[in-house]
């Protein structure tokens, strides 16, 4: 999790770029993005870093199909294009519609910690908008192949994704600004990914499937919570009442305490209640991760970034972020496990 400067990649092939957009964490070198080509500027401005979470979701879906023998490589790989393209444009959409709200100013967070893809000018509107069209497009083919392919459950799963997708930023109350953009998270990163991504993959709705997206959507909320705490003197500033502003910061630290400690607490439910192989019980390895991530959250945030800090303002946020990366690939690896087993109740 090294930051690194965008300048000298310029340097390196164009997909190796591309590639690095995927890697590390936040990078607020603006200027040196802005004079890369039009693709990385894109992939850059679209927080390509974060999609990882997308990509683990799609993987523990695709896991859970392959451990009742139901894995299909069509559908996974169009699950996983279209969790990645759906959270690239709700990336493109928050910072849009931030930005038109007056949220996203040269002295917000948002500014401060990587690139905006409008208020930075690494991209202009006919780029950004050009990029979602395209965005949309794949998603809308992805979504009938599955309407065809998998009738209302697909109708069904899909809806509630754009309706959750509109509701968080672009709907006149958004929920982020209500104090719901967290629980937004862990319905769509947890059981809609993950349920939905499984009956997309294996042709039919397991509410086991469900269950099991529980311990990975806390983790993003986690990752979320983090984030607005980081920034709640600013979201409190402009109106913004997400839902550290409406806790108040100690309570919110308090929670998103509860919150990491809580994957690992539905984690061994799931194990014990058959859902999930023994298998899934590597996460543990994933404890000195959630106990530094404790640590930090137990501590005031610093007022100003200690040697070292990198994306700041980002402080929780960034050790929840990490905490949820590890914790995903475990998740992910003892699923793998389970899978070269027969059985199991999804």
């Amino acid at each position: 999790m090294i930051e690194r400067a965008v300048e000298p990649l310029r340097a390196r092939p164009r997909a190796l770029l591309w590639a690095g957009a995927f890697a590390g964490f936040y990078r607020p070198d603006t200027d040196a993005v802005r004079r890369l080509d039009a693709v990385s500027r894109f992939l850059y401005a679209a927080r390509s870093v974060i999609l990882v979470i997308s990509g683990q979701a799609a993987a523990i879906a695709g896991l859970l199909a392959a451990r009742q023998h139901a894995f299909r490589a069509v559908p996974f790989a169009l699950v996983l294009l279209g969790f990645v393209t759906l959270h690239m444009i709700s990336n493109l959409s928050n910072d849009y519609f931030g930005y038109r709200r007056g949220h996203d100013t040269a002295d917000s967070p948002r500014l401060r910690y990587t690139v905006h893809p409008l208020a930075s000018g690494a991209l202009d509107a006919r780029t950004l908008f050009t990029g979602i069209l395209m965005l949309a497009g794949i998603a809308a083919g992805i979504t009938a192949f599955f309407v065809a392919t998998r009738g209302w459950a697909a109708v069904g799963f899909a809806a509630a994704g754009v309706a959750l997708l509109f509701l968080y930023d672009a709907s006149p109350v958004p929920l982020k600004a209500i104090g719901l953009g967290e629980a937004a998270a862990f319905i769509v990163w947890g059981p809609l990914m993950v349920g939905g991504g499984y009956a997309m993959i294996a042709g039919r709705v397991s509410a086991a499937a469900l269950l099991a997206g529980v311990p990975y959507g806390l983790g993003v909320a986690s990752i979320l919570v983090g984030k607005h705490i980081d920034q709640l003197e600013f979201d409190a500033g402009r109106g913004n009442r997400t839902l550290p502003v409406l806790l108040g910061e100690g309570r919110a630290r308090a929670l998103n305490r509860a919150v990491v400690l809580a994957m690992f607490a539905a984690t061994a439910a799931l194990i014990l209640g058959g859902i999930l192989p023994p298998f899934s019980a590597v996460v543990g390895l994933a404890l000195p991760s959630a106990l530094r991530a404790d640590a930090l959250l137990r501590r005031p945030r610093p007022s100003s970034p200690p040697p070292g800090a990198v994306g700041w303002p980002l402080w929780y946020h960034r050790a929840c972020l990490v905490h949820n990366r590890l914790f995903g690939w475990l998740y992910v690896l003892g699923l793998a496990a389970g899978a070269a087993l027969p059985g199991g109740r999804l």
